[in-house]
């Protein structure tokens, strides 16, 4: 339950972040920003009150929101995805995993 409540915790991340983008050529956008950091964060106090560790929910959550937002940007925006910054997601979540793993469980 924790996961499924980080996840949307990341998605909604993601979602408010793409907004923000699409937000300087459209005002509108800004209430997707807001909606989408209040659920965000919202859903990400939830995992931790559920019992998730903090340096464990705020890793996995930081890390897939930079990789996924690096990802939809480049196919949404046309920005830059280069093979040195696939290696800097790579490295980010293994760093991220080392953290899961390392976590007495």
């Amino acid at each position: 339950m924790i996961y499924l409540l980080l996840v949307g915790a990341i998605l909604s991340e993601v979602a408010g972040t793409i907004s923000l983008r699409l937000a300087i050529d459209n005002k509108r956008w800004y209430a997707a920003v807001a909606v989408g950091y209040i659920v965000s964060f919202t859903l990400l106090g939830l995992s931790l009150a559920n019992g998730m560790p903090v340096g464990i929910a705020y890793g996995i959550w930081a890390a897939a929101g930079v990789a996924l937002t690096a990802v939809l940007s480049r196919f949404l925006f046309k920005d830059p995805l280069t093979w040195l910054m696939g290696l800097g997601i790579v490295l980010i979540m293994g760093g991220v995993l080392l953290i899961e793993l390392g976590a007495p469980h």
